[in-house]
């Protein structure tokens, strides 16, 4: 059977990859994440897949719109917060994996989205059923976040980039916000409590 697997990043996408060939599943990726910002990161997310494509012999069918934030944030309808946001960036990349499962007559469709333990796996699970059904293509469905360190490992020995945020500028954001918080509370216990 074919599969086509959604993919957001090259290291997400080694484990996934990994059993579902060894379900004897005939593996295609898709590249489809117009969340990713900034440009940089996305550059360096489609270099480090490339290198997982050559070095695991999987065609990637790389989606036509490329670095999409525009298009992206227009998408979201104003639901910028933690998990309402998410949500909406499921919806918006598993209703193109499904569509293009679907034109392209593959039997299955999935995401390495799920093997993530940042992602809200319920609702990506609950998400691409959904999707399933509504274009008649079944979503395959595992728990991938059983091989979280397998594929971490292998990343690492495989020398892939490893980003350090889901991708979207609102977990940019966050990611540093942490770090400002904490370089600030570190600053004003070491001054008496003042800032």
């Amino acid at each position: 059977m074919n599969i086509l697997l959604h993919i957001c990043c090259g290291p997400c996408t080694l484990y996934p990859l990994k059993i579902l060939c060894q379900k004897g599943l005939s593996v295609t990726g898709f590249f489809f994440n117009p969340n990713i910002h900034p440009f940089t990161e996305f550059y360096k997310r489609v270099e480090a897949l490339k290198s997982v494509s050559i070095l695991k012999k999987l065609p990637i069918i790389w989606h036509p719109t490329g670095y999409g934030l525009n298009e992206w944030m227009e998408k979201l309808e104003g639901e910028f917060s933690f998990g309402k946001r998410c949500l909406k960036c499921y919806e918006i990349r598993l209703e193109e994996a499904a569509q293009k499962a679907k034109e392209l007559k593959f039997d299955l469709f999935s995401t390495t989205l799920l093997y993530s333990k940042y992602q809200l796996h319920e609702a990506i699970k609950e998400i691409g059923l959904k999707k399933g059904e509504k274009y008649k293509i079944n979503f395959y469905y595992e728990d991938f976040r059983l091989g979280w360190k397998d594929g971490i490992n292998e990343s690492i020995k495989l020398g892939i980039y490893r980003q350090a945020y889901c991708g979207c500028i609102f977990s940019e954001a966050e990611r540093y916000s942490n770090k400002i918080n904490k370089l600030k509370k570190e600053f004003v216990e070491s001054n008496g409590g003042v800032l």
